[in-house]
């Protein structure tokens, strides 16, 4: 399934999240979910230094590279794919980073709730 065939949580095509670094579990830029995916990473999201501590606080350090998974590591202002069922854990805990929705797979409404993505959409 190509990037545009996908549908975000808005109704419309998925957009892509990021090229820069390069997200997706498919590394393709988009947060395409399904199959082989069980971590659902659907929600495009743009990390903060606060998410990034709350995220390795929880055991999933996403600040350092791991260059043997394709993975550059990141930082503030990096868009990226996080897993849906993280977000929500972030977002109950208080910490939940920006949502961009165009981006953002509508698979991720099993663990995430519209109302909640919105309220924490970027501007963009």
């Amino acid at each position: 399934m190509s990037g545009m065939e996908a549908r975000n949580v808005l109704g419309g095509p998925l957009e892509p999240c990021s090229f820069d670094p390069v997200t997706g579990f498919w590394r393709d830029g988009f947060c395409r979910t399904g199959g082989q995916d069980a971590g659902v990473h659907g929600v495009c999201v743009v990390m903060t230094d606060d998410f990034l501590r709350f995220s390795a606080q929880v055991g999933n350090d996403l600040s350092t590279p791991k260059p043997e998974y394709g993975f550059p590591g990141l930082a503030a202002g990096d868009r990226w794919c996080l897993c849906a069922p993280r977000w929500q854990e972030a977002f109950e805990d208080g910490m939940a980073p920006e949502v961009v929705l165009e981006a953002t797979s509508l698979a991720s409404l099993e663990f995430a709730s519209l109302k909640d993505l919105q309220a924490h959409a970027v501007d963009h």
